[in-house]
């Protein structure tokens, strides 16, 4: 596991270098007259604050940076090195009753560890590799796709601009989602939430027709 604090001051060109391993699990190092694969196949777990001062959006504080530093300081994780992320979770400041509570709210971990490490076997068993590995007509296949569930992705890819990696990535989140839940394949409410684990809530929803028009199904 290789995690990043504060991911924006981290080099530009040092953040673009992730993107190969992210991406393929290995590394190539070129040198005069030789090149070289090494493995790389790591879990990335990154931080950053919504703005250079850390307060935008927070009600219990009071931001002062203009909507330039705040561009120019998102700007500084790519596009493309976003688009590998797969979950993208807001995490507000937790109250002082959260942190003073003896016994916290959630699941114990061994009950956690149990509920994953029986998902990971049943994963193994279907098709030999875990999902982050599955790809092509064998993610298509272990998904078992409804007609709902394809259009609420269509409709996300769409309005979202998402790319092919990013539809990739988001059939093998939902996947693992719905088999955590012991379900037989992705559900739109698997969908949903493999959407909303990459920050995109907003999934436009089909207009009704208007009068005077229509429609074909």
């Amino acid at each position: 596991m290789l995690f990043l604090d504060e991911l924006p001051e981290f080099s530009r060109h040092v953040l673009e270098v992730l993107r190969e391993p992210l991406e393929t699990g290995q590394i190539t190092i070129s040198r005069a007259g030789a090149q070289a694969d090494f493995p790389a196949r790591f879990q990335l777990v990154a931080a950053m604050n919504p703005c250079p001062c850390g307060y935008l959006g927070d009600p219990q504080g009071e931001c002062h940076c203009s909507a330039d530093r705040v561009r120019n300081y998102r700007l500084r994780i790519s596009g493309p090195l976003l688009d590998r992320i797969d979950l993208q979770i807001h995490v507000h400041r937790p109250s002082a009753e959260v942190m003073q509570a003896r016994q916290p709210d959630g699941e114990p971990s061994r009950e956690v560890r149990s509920r994953v490490a029986a998902c990971r076997r049943a994963q193994l068993e279907r098709g030999g590799v875990c999902n982050a590995q599955l790809d092509g007509d064998a993610l298509r296949a272990a998904c078992c796709l409804g007609e709902e569930t394809e259009a609420l992705l269509s409709r996300a890819m769409e309005h979202h601009a998402l790319s092919a990696r990013s539809y990739q990535r988001m059939l093998r989140v939902a996947l693992t989602i719905a088999d955590l839940k012991g379900k037989p394949g992705v559900d739109p409410v698997a969908m949903a939430e493999a959407l909303s684990l990459k920050g995109l809530d907003a999934v436009v929803r089909p207009a009704p027709p208007q009068l005077g028009t229509s429609s074909t199904m």
